[in-house]
């Protein structure tokens, strides 16, 4: 299920959102996606935002599908040559179709209740062996930020028992800290695996 106030929220701020510094740990985290996906790769970028990772993915020589729930994310990300559709994460309906799959910060305004369902969706999407980035917010409960977006908190324990029962490897765990759209500074986890 898609949340109307957090697409709102995003609506409003696509410049904003263009605006907020990347932590070192997340550009060297998109990195090592980069380079673990097989070259030329099938990529999807899984709630891509107005499509900046999707454009750097490119420049690295891979193929990228990117889909997001807010329509001015889209239309921002088609106008800068990236391959951009609407659509939430019940539409990863593929199978063995994606050599990766990003998801940065994306996941997170799912209900938790809806986490394990995504996970094998996104398991069954990757071809053998394929890469797959997650990027979180850690802590407790569910609840809206400031700006009123929807917002699920894991900890890495609870992350790494719901990959793990879904049938990743986890390959390199980061965590850090980082500012983001409403100018709070949380604790988050940047996941590399693969199926």
């Amino acid at each position: 299920m898609t949340d109307k106030r957090t697409i709102d929220a995003y609506s409003s701020r696509v410049a904003d959102y263009l605006s907020v510094p990347i932590p070192p740990e997340q550009i060297e985290a998109r990195m090592a996606f980069a380079e673990a996906v097989v070259e030329g790769g099938h990529v999807l970028d899984l709630g891509a935002g107005p499509g900046s990772d999707s454009a750097f993915l490119q420049r690295q020589g891979l193929r990228v599908r990117a889909i997001d729930a807010t329509p001015a994310f889209v239309e921002h990300a088609r106008e800068n040559g990236v391959d951009a559709h609407l659509g939430t994460f019940d539409d990863v309906t593929e199978e063995a179709e994606y050599d990766g799959v990003y998801a940065s910060f994306s996941l997170l305004h799912a209900p938790r209740a809806d986490f394990p369902r995504h996970l094998s969706a996104i398991h069954k999407a990757l071809k053998p062996a394929g890469v797959f980035f997650l990027g979180l917010k850690l802590g407790t409960g569910e609840h809206r930020d400031d700006l009123d977006r929807r917002y699920t908190y894991f900890s890495q324990t609870e992350i790494e028992e719901a990959m793990a029962k879904t049938g990743f490897t986890i390959d390199r765990i980061t965590t850090g800290v980082g500012a983001g759209l409403a100018g709070s500074y949380d604790g988050f986890i940047l996941v590399l695996a693969h199926a």
